[in-house]
């Protein structure tokens, strides 16, 4: 195991991915609500991740390419159906790491959010 994995929580507290029921009507901020509320280790994935980056030197990060290591990641820990990690939800979750850790502002490039 190399010395960034170790830095990061450890895979046992990889849980099956839960998925809100789809409600007809609902916004896409509802359902990343009901997802992260259902799966609060994708966030610490992503906090330990970007804690990574920073201990790195990252200037930068980029959203994308912490889903793509999630899902690399949660792919190792689990078997059966893939990782469903919805690309709808990538900028609420830079928005939500943002005002949890306001210092990682400067790391991450925002948008106007075009859909509720």
């Amino acid at each position: 195991m190399s010395a960034q994995q170790q830095r990061l929580p450890g895979l046992d507290d990889i849980g099956p991915v839960l998925q809100p029921a789809l409600v007809p009507g609902q916004s896409i901020q509802q359902r990343f609500e009901e997802f992260n509320a259902l799966n609060p280790w994708v966030l610490r994935h992503l906090e330990a991740l970007i804690e990574d980056c920073v201990a790195q030197g990252f200037r930068r990060v980029g959203i994308g390419m912490l889903f793509e290591l999630l899902r690399w990641r949660y792919g190792q820990a689990t078997h059966g159906d893939a990782f469903r990690l919805n690309n709808n939800f990538r900028s609420r979750y830079v928005r939500l790491l943002i005002d949890r850790h306001p210092q990682w502002a400067p790391l991450f490039e925002t948008r106007t959010l075009r859909a509720a």
